[in-house]
């Protein structure tokens, strides 16, 4: 199973650099361990405020319980706070037919994280619903031929979705979200991730 983990630490006031600069490295090994056993897949930085130290990840457990003990052996865990999302398999997702958590490959592409949450309108005819959810899923998949739409999943609650994009800019991405059939009936929250020293998608091949 799929987590999206927002990682938040605070170091307490006189931690000592040398302390910090240890911790670190020893999260650096961690992180490197984790991804070779598969279970991290992907880390980004999210905006952060003045003073802000966030990261994004993505894990693999078997459960709630295996991502809290996975999440438990990380060095900076000390002084962290984790929040973490479950997410569900999407049948758009790209995962299932082309790639999987593969860093971008667009030249000064920009990855984005989007929660789509979608709503019918009522008294929408069922067959123009089950038209536009087809149109849907044609248009994702040529998105990801295309190299923009990474990966796709379902988050709690009713028709929301988790998306992870790559674009050259917010102006493109947005550009690809109204080409989306279902983009009328979408409420979207966009993150725009930047490169996290961590990350298991730099060592790619």
């Amino acid at each position: 199973m799929e987590y999206l983990v927002s990682m938040t630490t605070r170091v307490p006031d006189g931690t000592s650099e040398e302390t910090i600069d240890d911790t670190r490295t020893r999260e650096a090994t961690r992180s490197h361990e984790l991804a070779a056993l598969g279970h991290l897949l992907r880390l980004w930085r999210p905006p952060l405020e003045p003073g802000e130290w966030r990261t994004l990840g993505l894990f693999v457990a078997a459960d709630d319980g295996h991502l809290e003990d996975l999440l438990r052996s990380m060095p900076l865990r000390i002084w962290r706070t984790d929040k973490a999302t479950p997410l569900s398999p999407h049948p758009n997702d790209p995962a299932l037919s082309l790639r999987s958590h593969r860093t971008p490959t667009k030249a000064g592409a920009v990855e984005f994280l989007t929660s789509l949450a979608t709503t019918v309108p009522e008294g929408s005819p069922d067959q123009t619903v089950v038209d536009t959810m087809e149109r849907e899923a044609t248009r994702a998949s040529a998105l990801a031929e295309q190299g923009h739409l990474l990966r796709l999943w379902r988050l709690p609650g009713d028709g929301r979705t988790l998306g992870l994009w790559q674009a050259q800019d917010a102006a493109e991405l947005q550009a690809i979200l109204e080409s989306l059939p279902l983009y009328s009936w979408m409420t979207v929250e966009t993150t725009p991730l930047t490169h996290h020293p961590n990350d298991p998608a730099a060592n790619e091949g």
